[in-house]
């Protein structure tokens, strides 16, 4: 016998029970699955053994340096695959991993029902099973607690029975089945090989509505400097249309060297405020405030006032800097320099950036440079900031997001980073693996039915729904999209609502509520933009449409399904103009219908088919529904119906089924 191989031969013998496909399990598990406190999140596995005895399997979970493991029963499906759902209580890491055993009391059950059917004799198979529970409590000899109690009695009962029918009764009763599902000897037991991560965030990383809106315009007047107090004096503008997080762009000392003028000229005039992008003058850098807004004492004001509206204040955090910042004199090794001694400015040909400077990563810059960035986000935090949008972080080292993310996560698990990064999608997604808590998204660019389609399956369907969650920004003050420019108020109202229904998470720069479209010809930017004028706006100026905000807003806070992303079907609705969709939670107690008309200018009407069938009703059945535009009750009778949508009255439907019973 070739002894040194046994050891291999007893682990492979004991590991009898494949576990396979195991998911979420983010690149073999190197990154981390996303989950949010309270949400369910779902584990499934490929789970199978040879033969025909009974399997059980149970997914184990632990936050992250725990010794002890909660487990949770897994259920089977179909063709070998199991599931189980967990929620967790706490944002932070944590862990999971899956066991599964041969089941040999439910074996026993399973085939001491098919003899007595059959009528056999199953006086040995009734031993084999007392002996079964018999064992059960041998080998968890130092446990006590009412199942040990539970058992024990039960086992009691089998011994005294007199009757071979009345040991049978007690053997396959369902409280005998329960207790030695928990307590039976679970033979070959086995464990899937790792690990896998799971990352648990706060609810505000997945449900979301961002207001962006420049600091400086709020003041009134294109003449004044808005200031951190007329900042707090537009909070209840932003809560009264229902929004969550209030994003402000740079807010840090502007350089004067090579300010930029009115629409990105390079021959400003003496009091034109050049754009927050250019980080950084003699007042200041990344930790220092742009002097006509305030004070920090200022900003903690604000940042109060916000928190007593409902509000979170998000920064923006842009590693760049003007040729005026601090740290081009403090550490000129954070910069590159051109051959004739003067420093490189940003670029993107054929794109230049004369008032911006960027930084580099490696060489005598780290490991500084990576602390001066750390310690900038932590101290934001310190003044009361969770929640950072990154600008361009594309064009920075993956390993440098990973590092920075868990070293403030250590301080605070709660932060939330979006990554401002519309690049090439392996690049997006791999910035959401390494830890960034949403992500922008080329949303802002699908606007046919077959585009959003195609792409939100892809978001909501394939691996990438476990790590990656899309911000749907409707607008940015960069992008200003073709078909804002050319669709009118009804464009408007079509691209908020496809954002806010479609997406959990969603913004919107200040302006989109007012269908501010002018642009730049031939570009998809604005025309007078904020990032280089003050700019003051008449926020009731007609053609508005911020009842619609408002109301959209408030059907995400009364309906559970638009608080989830993943819960998406498109449903048949026969016109390519028209885009119908489903949202829905998992018992269906909310199960919500939206139809858009994506053309801006013409009325669309279709045939569509009300999803009886999921709820297991026949395709003339009726089913009562409300119309959450109007309020009023209705039933329709039959899967097919029809609409009719006029974008210039209002170019989308919204309704909610009732659901008999609640569940499907």
């Amino acid at each position: 016998m070739d002894r040194p191989s046994y050891p291999l031969l007893q682990k492979l013998a004991a590991s009898r029970v494949a576990i396979e496909a195991v998911e979420p399990a983010i690149d073999g598990g190197r990154f981390a699955a996303k989950a949010v406190v309270g949400m369910p999140f779902r584990v499934e596995a490929d789970i199978f053994c040879d033969g025909h005895d009974v399997i059980a399997a149970a997914l184990l979970h632990r936050r992250r340096g725990e010794q002890q493991w909660r487990e949770t029963p897994m259920r089977p499906l179909v063709n070998d695959r199991w599931r189980a759902t967990i929620t967790f209580s706490e944002a932070g890491h944590h862990e999971f991993s899956i066991a599964a055993w041969r089941d040999l009391f439910a074996s026993w059950r399973a085939e001491v029902a098919k003899k007595h059917g059959a009528g056999q004799n199953i006086s040995l198979e009734l031993e084999e099973g007392k002996h079964l529970v018999e064992q059960a409590l041998a080998v968890h000899d130092g446990r006590t607690g009412g199942d040990r109690s539970a058992l024990k009695a039960l086992l009691d009962e089998v011994r005294s029975s007199a009757s071979e029918g009345d040991r049978l009764a007690v053997l396959m009763s369902d409280d005998m089945a329960a207790l030695m599902a928990r307590w039976a000897v679970r033979v070959n037991l086995t464990e899937s090989e790792t690990a896998f991560p799971v990352f648990v965030d706060r609810e505000r990383a997945a449900f979301s509505a961002w207001y962006e809106l420049m600091p400086r315009s709020q003041s009134g007047s294109p003449d004044r400097h808005g200031t951190f107090d007329d900042v707090i004096a537009r909070l209840p503008y932003v809560e009264g249309l229902g929004f969550h997080v209030l994003y402000f762009p740079p807010i840090h000392p502007i350089g004067r060297t090579n300010r930029k003028g009115r629409n990105n000229s390079l021959t400003p005039e003496p009091d034109d405020p050049g754009s927050p992008y250019a980080i950084g003058s003699e007042e200041g850098g990344h930790d220092a405030i742009h002097p006509e807004l305030g004070t920090l004492e200022d900003f903690a004001r604000l940042v109060e006032a916000a928190r007593q509206h409902g509000l979170e204040i998000a920064l923006d955090f842009a590693i760049q800097c003007s040729p005026d910042h601090p740290w081009i004199k403090e550490h000129p090794e954070w910069f590159d320099w051109r051959p004739d001694g003067t420093i490189k400015f940003a670029e993107n040909p054929p794109k230049k950036y004369e008032d911006i400077v960027n930084v580099h990563f490696y060489r005598d810059a780290i490991p500084g440079l990576w602390y001066a960035l750390r310690d900038v986000v932590l101290f934001w935090l310190k003044h009361g900031v969770r929640i950072f949008r990154v600008d361009n972080p594309h064009t920075k080292p993956l390993p440098f997001w990973e590092w920075l993310i868990e070293e403030v996560r250590q301080v605070d698990p709660g932060v939330i980073f979006l990554a401002e990064a519309f690049t090439r999608p392996k690049m997006m997604k791999r910035l959401a693996k390494v830890g960034f808590n949403q992500s922008y998204s080329y949303f802002t660019w699908r606007n046919t039915k077959q585009e959003l389609t195609e792409y939100l399956t892809e978001l909501t369907r394939e691996e990438c729904r476990h790590y990656m969650r899309p911000n749907f920004f409707v607008n940015t003050p960069d992008i200003n999209p073709y078909y804002l420019q050319t669709s009118g108020r009804p464009g408007f109202q079509v691209r908020f609502f496809l954002a806010a229904t479609l997406g959990s998470n969603y913004g919107v720069y200040s302006g989109f509520e007012l269908c501010e479209a002018a642009a730049m010809p031939g570009k998809e930017e604005y025309l007078n933009s904020e990032k280089y004028e003050i700019r003051a706006w008449d926020w009731d100026r007609p053609g508005n449409i911020r009842s619609d905000i408002a109301f959209i807003n408030r059907l995400r806070q009364e309906n559970p399904a638009l608080r989830q992303f993943t819960n998406l079907n498109f449903y048949n609705a026969w016109n390519d103009s028209i885009l119908y969709y489903g949202k829905f939670t998992d018992d269906f107690s909310n199960f919500l219908l939206f139809a858009i008309n994506l053309d801006p200018h013409h009325p669309q009407a279709a045939h569509f088919e009300v999803p009886l069938w999921e709820f297991g009703l026949p395709d003339d059945a009726t089913i009562e529904a409300d119309d959450l535009i109007t309020g009023q009750p209705f039933a329709w009778s039959g899967k097919i119906q029809h609409m009719y949508l006029d974008p210039h009255q209002r170019p989308y439907m919204a309704w909610r089924l009732k659901a008999p019973g609640g569940r499907r």
